[in-house]
């Protein structure tokens, strides 16, 4: 914002508090866009009949991506950041970026197509991991500056701190909600189709064995 946009809003009396915006822009934007392309990519995988190519081992690694995101997620609704949250969140985004290829990488040795449409909502769940950890490291730079000494000086640096301000109940019940039904239920569903589907190519196996 320069300094003319500045002068004007403070003579109309509006008042803009950036970190308010920014926190808001987290939990009701940036959070809640999480589902709807995560509930896309279950449809892509569905429609591709990942069942019968990746299988298990591919909605296995769906599971262990939905983990590295839900943890620091969980973990930032209920406590305060400070270094030792900050270090989850980047330790979890880069083990989030490096299963997302091996995720690609076991879908296309097993011959399931990776439709263009599919890539783009890989490329949109992998970019948030990032926004919302620059919108964090900004919106604390302070816990930043701490993270980079190691925290010293800092009793609390390396503990779990509740959040001072904790979120509504409402809010939170909305959102465990929202996971439930665009992130558990449907990846739920998928690994128990792969796994049905292995049982029955098992099966299938031992019957020819046995013929």
């Amino acid at each position: 914002m320069g300094r003319d946009q500045a002068a004007e809003i403070a003579s109309t009396g509006v008042t803009v508090d950036v970190a308010d915006a920014t926190v808001r822009y987290l939990l009701y934007g940036l959070l809640p866009s999480w589902f709807l392309p995560g509930l896309a990519d279950w449809a892509m995988h569905r429609r591709t009949r990942i069942e019968e190519t990746a299988g298990t081992k591919e909605s296995l690694i769906h599971s262990l991506m939905m983990a590295e995101v839900g943890v620091p997620i969980a973990l930032t609704l209920r406590y305060e950041v400070n270094p030792m949250l900050l270090a989850v969140q980047l330790s979890s985004t880069a083990a989030h970026e490096a299963t997302a290829l091996w995720d690609v990488r076991t879908a296309e040795d097993s011959g399931r197509e990776v439709k263009p449409i599919e890539q783009h909502i890989h490329s949109f769940l992998e970019s948030l991991p990032f926004g919302a950890l620059a919108s964090l490291m900004c919106l604390h730079a302070d816990q930043v500056k701490s993270l980079l000494r190691g925290g010293r000086g800092d009793p609390q640096a390396w503990r779990l701190v509740p959040r001072r301000r904790p979120l509504s109940p409402a809010y939170l019940a909305g959102i465990a909600a929202a996971i439930g039904t665009c992130v558990l239920l449907p990846y739920g569903e998928e690994l128990v189709r792969c796994r049905r589907a292995a049982r029955r190519r098992k099966k299938t196996r031992r019957e020819k064995k046995g013929s």
